[in-house]
């Protein structure tokens, strides 16, 4: 998939955002949805997605959009560090597929790491239920 290709309204993110899909959510507003990845890398891995319709990476997102998504994954990466108090946080963002990006709706991921305890490669880690990931999630809310 090309950087470039048009937006897929039938993409995974999409289907969540309009509810046609499960997710665990962590946090939501007008403006974004953070969700637990069901393929996660580790304990706590999150993610952030714009709730706008068409953007499939950070590039294609508007400038007078990036401010207010930006803070949103920015409180969601502090309730994760305030909640689940790990060694340290990564966030970070695919743009494209030769790049990494498997799902084609701008979103960043954020990551708590402890010292001592491995973080799987990207996309490859066993898929995991809503039973497994509600109360990493629950710490995450109540931290929000």
């Amino acid at each position: 998939m090309t950087l470039h290709a048009p937006y897929d309204t039938n993409n995974i993110f999409a289907k969540i955002i309009r509810g046609e899909m499960p997710s665990v959510k962590v946090y939501e507003d007008d403006v974004a949805l953070a969700f637990m990845d069901v393929f996660p890398m580790g304990e706590g891995h999150t993610l952030v997605i714009p709730k706008r319709g068409d953007a499939r990476h950070f590039i294609d997102l508007p400038e007078s959009e990036v401010g207010d998504y930006m803070v949103r994954v920015q409180k969601v990466a502090r309730a994760v560090e305030k909640g689940l108090k790990p060694d340290g946080v990564r966030i970070f963002q695919f743009n494209g597929a030769p790049a990494g990006q498997s799902v084609f709706h701008l979103h960043f991921h954020v990551l708590p790491v402890w010292e001592g305890r491995a973080v799987g490669p990207h996309a490859s880690g066993g898929m995991k239920g809503a039973a497994e990931l509600e109360p990493v999630a629950a710490k995450i809310r109540a931290a929000l």
